[in-house]
């Protein structure tokens, strides 16, 4: 996710449009680092939200209000007695820098018409909000730095303003063909690094997607390359910012499914894994993809718990199914032991007092074996110590095979979880994943006077044909949706000895399409822990032939009889019902 200064430059494009001429009505601060400015214009009223936080750097049009503390701060206050009223008459961005320049008409304390520069700098810890006067002079900032914190540059009242010159960037709005592969060629390092740190405004995605679209090798330094190679690549690079020039954006989001992976203001071809949204304006890109980012990872957060209980049980039952495996391993000679002491009798009074072996003809597979014996003991005592040997090691395999299976089952269970862990998008997915561990014994249940029945719906899709595509995001609602929800004539998707989501598809009846199919197997395939491979196993079959077995775990089934397909985990052009 890249906040440059293509993104900057889309927001200025897009605020010059909305707030031109605009009259500011009110100055909030909501919080120590964040503006909020309520612009009147002449299509309505406008938000501004403008954020300095060191984390979290944004700026962009919101249709959301916040609430302001009792006391203004000292800087909303300065900027309440000087802007509270003014138009803005001009909105710039220097270059291709993260910087907004606000600048704004007021009336003076003597009636004097007067103009002041808002300036918003989005550089990560380094953000900043400076009010400024007309010829540059710092008034006052959100953040003060001073000579102690920064040996680049104050910002402090009474300081002059400037952009720090720190990396000698050029402009790639106005860089010549020479100059850029000079530029380049003088950097020992990969091509798209020295893009990226040769010009302003350009993130490692721009970067990665100019070489993408020249067809160079981004991880090959420059100097590897002729010039007519370096030419065409600067001529690509003219070509995509060229829309920056002409104000042609198309603020966009790629999602990987449900959760966004990166967005952008041009388009980024090379992510073509992903699905790309588009958006009206990049301030609704900036809304979305923050929002959704900050959900996914308080939900996170939220899950540790549950993960690290998980995660324990897991590598608990993972130890104790190889000691299993290794103690059964130990039980594979019981036969042989029960064939020595068939032998010993049969053969045994062959055996001279003392002996240590017996060499006898072993009937079964009709071979000469030889059997150590113990020279203290008498054949009938060797036969009965073999026969002990054999019983001793016929129960361990007994009990071993039953609990080995069991553990498996439980290893299974736990990886399922794990994987709804994973696909949980809300805070009641959580409190559905808790409630079945607490059910499952693996966590202690929170009593409450009133039990509280936990409203959560499954996934939902449209597939290109039309039908309707449920999956479950948990074990508890795979098996609503198998044995409650699908009739018999349904479609059952599942990856195969993968753990993951069931898969129901709404037949209505009718004889689905092959579309349908590969769309409800990737959905089978991205919602399991295969998400992200090229090629996934799916078994799928008629709900009316899936069973489940008495006592089994909640969403473990079997069935007999079923078809496969091979597919990738690529869900980006099916259709999803948001609402549910």
């Amino acid at each position: 996710m890249a906040f440059d200064g293509i993104v900057v430059a889309d927001l200025v494009h897009e605020f010059r449009n909305q707030l031109i001429g605009g009259r500011i009505a009110k100055i909030a601060q909501p919080e120590t680092d964040e503006l909020l400015l309520t612009i009147k214009t002449t299509d309505g009223q406008r938000r501004l939200l403008i954020s300095a936080d060191a984390s979290l750097p944004l700026v962009y049009l919101t249709d959301a209000n916040k609430p302001a503390p009792m006391t203004a701060p000292n800087f909303c206050m300065l900027l309440r007695k000087h802007i509270g009223g003014g138009r803005i008459v001009d909105i710039r961005q220097p270059k291709l820098e993260r910087i907004i320049h606000f600048t704004i008409e007021h009336l003076d304390e003597l009636g004097d018409l007067c103009r002041k520069e808002l300036i918003v700098e989005i550089m990560g810890k380094h953000s900043n909000i400076i009010f400024c006067t007309s010829d540059g002079k710092i008034i006052d900032s959100i953040k003060h730095v001073s000579a102690q914190m920064s040996s680049v540059r104050e910002v402090l009242p009474g300081r002059e303003y400037f952009i720090p010159d720190t990396m000698h960037k050029a402009d790639p709005l106005t860089v010549d063909a020479d100059t850029f592969t000079g530029l380049l060629k003088e950097k020992p390092m990969p091509v798209s690094k020295a893009v990226y740190t040769s010009f302003t405004g350009i993130s490692p995605v721009t970067a990665e997607e100019i070489c993408h679209l020249a067809g160079v090798d981004s991880a090959l330094p420059a100097k590897e390359y002729s010039e007519d190679i370096l030419f065409h690549l600067y001529t690509q690079f003219t070509i995509y910012l060229s829309a920056i020039k002409e104000g042609r954006f198309t603020p966009a989001i790629y999602y990987d499914g449900r959760e966004p992976k990166e967005f952008a203001a041009l388009p980024l071809d090379h992510l073509d894994g992903y699905e790309c949204r588009e958006y009206p304006s990049i301030s609704e890109v900036l809304s979305t993809f923050y929002s959704t980012r900050s959900l996914l990872t308080r939900i996170r957060q939220k899950s540790a718990d549950l993960r690290h209980i998980v995660q324990t049980a897991l590598e608990r039952n993972r130890k104790k199914y190889d000691l299993q495996l290794r103690q059964l391993k130990d039980t594979e000679n019981r036969e042989k032991f029960r064939i020595y002491g068939e032998l010993i009798n049969a053969y045994g009074y062959n055996v001279e007092e003392g002996a240590r072996k017996l060499d006898a003809l072993n009937y079964y597979t009709n071979k000469m074996v030889s059997i150590p014996l113990d020279p203290t003991k008498t054949p009938q005592e060797n036969a009965q110590r073999y026969f002990a040997k054999y019983n001793k090691q016929k129960r361990t395999f007994e009990a071993l095979s039953e609990l080995s299976k069991e553990t498996l089952e439980d290893i299974n269970y736990l990886e399922s979880v794990q994987t709804a862990l994973d696909i949980a998008l809300t805070e009641e997915d959580l409190a559905q994943i808790r409630e079945e561990l607490a059910g499952a014994g693996y966590i202690r249940r929170r009593f409450t006077k009133k039990k509280v029945r936990i409203k959560n719906e499954p996934l939902h899709y449209i597939s290109s044909d039309g039908y309707h595509i449920y999956v479950g995001k948990n074990n508890l609602q795979n098996e609503e949706l198998t044995f409650h929800f699908a009739s018999g004539n349904d479609w059952w998707f599942h990856a195969k000895q993968a753990p993951g989501s069931h898969v129901i598809v709404k037949s209505n009846g009718d004889e689905l399409p092959d579309r349908t199919f590969e769309e409800a197997g990737r959905l089978a395939a991205y919602y399991s822990s295969m998400r992200g491979s090229d090629k996934v196993e799916i078994d799928y079959v008629q709900k009316k032939h899936v069973k489940k077995p008495n006592g089994a775990k909640p969403g473990f089934v079997v069935y007999y009889t079923n078809y496969s397909l091979v597919i990738d985990s690529d869900i980006s052009g099916i259709a999803s019902c948001l609402s549910n």
